[in-house]
C-alpha cells in the first residue's frame, strides 16, 4: 500500500517568520560589514595621519640640527628616514618635474658656486637628489613595504639612544633647555613605523 505524500502548506505566518529571519541575518551581516569597514578605514586613516606626523617630526629635527641642536648625532640618517616616511602625495610631487628642477639648480649651485652654497642646504639638497634619482624599486616597492618601515624604526632607535647619550642620560634629555623638544621629536619618529608594522602583523 502506497502512503500518501503529505505536503505542508506554507501559511502567511510562516512566510513572515522566514522573511523576518532573513532580514535579521542581513542586518547582522550589514552591521559586521560596517564595523570591519570602519576599522579598516580608521586604521588606514591613522597610518596615513601618523605618516604625516613622522615626516614633519623628521623635518623638524633636521631644522633643529641646523639651528640650536648642536650634538654629535648622525642627523644625516634623517634623510633616508624622510625618504621612506614621506607621504605619497609630497613624494610624487618632488619626484616629478618640480623636484628635477630643484635638483638641477642645487647641483649647478654646488658645482659652480660652492662658496655661495650655504651649508644648511646640504642635507635638503641630498634629500631632493635621493628622491629624484632613486630607482623605482626603492621609490615604489621598498618605500611602501615592511622593509622601509623597519628601516625607519631602526633609524628612530639609533637617533634616540644617541640623543640620550649626548644629553647625559634619559632624565637630562627631558630636563635640558632644548632636550624636551628634541626628545619629543625623536619619539614621534617611532609612531609611524611601529603602527605600520603592527598593522602588517594584524
Amino acid at each position: 500500500m502506497v502512503k500518501p505524500n503529505h505536503l505542508k502548506m506554507v501559511t502567511d505566518s510562516d512566510a513572515a517568520d522566514l522573511i523576518s529571519s532573513d532580514l535579521r541575518e542581513l542586518g547582522n551581516a550589514a552591521r559586521k560589514l560596517a564595523t570591519h569597514a570602519v576599522k579598516l578605514g580608521a586604521s588606514g586613516f591613522t597610518a596615513s595621519f601618523l605618516q604625516w606626523i613622522a615626516s614633519f617630526a623628521a623635518i623638524y629635527l633636521l631644522i633643529l640640527d641646523r639651528t640650536n641642536w648642536k650634538t654629535n648625532i648622525l642627523t644625516s640618517l634623517l634623510i633616508p628616514y624622510i625618504f621612506f616616511s614621506l607621504p605619497g602625495l609630497i613624494f610624487g610631487f618632488l619626484r616629478g618635474e618640480f623636484g628635477k628642477w630643484v635638483a638641477v639648480i642645487a647641483v649647478v649651485l654646488r658645482l659652480f658656486f660652492p662658496r655661495r652654497f650655504p651649508d644648511w642646504l646640504e642635507l635638503p639638497g641630498a634629500l631632493i637628489l635621493l628622491i629624484v634619482v632613486a630607482p623605482s624599486l626603492f621609490a615604489s616597492t621598498v618605500r611602501n613595504d615592511a622593509i622601509g618601515e623597519a628601516i625607519c624604526l631602526i633609524i628612530s632607535c639609533y637617533l634616540l639612544q644617541e640623543h640620550i647619550r649626548a644629553s647625559g642620560g634619559f632624565r637630562n634629555s627631558f630636563t635640558k633647555a632644548n632636550g624636551i623638544s628634541n626628545t619629543i621629536g625623536i619619539i614621534l619618529l617611532f609612531v609611524f613605523p611601529v603602527w605600520a608594522l603592527v598593522l602588517r602583523v594584524l
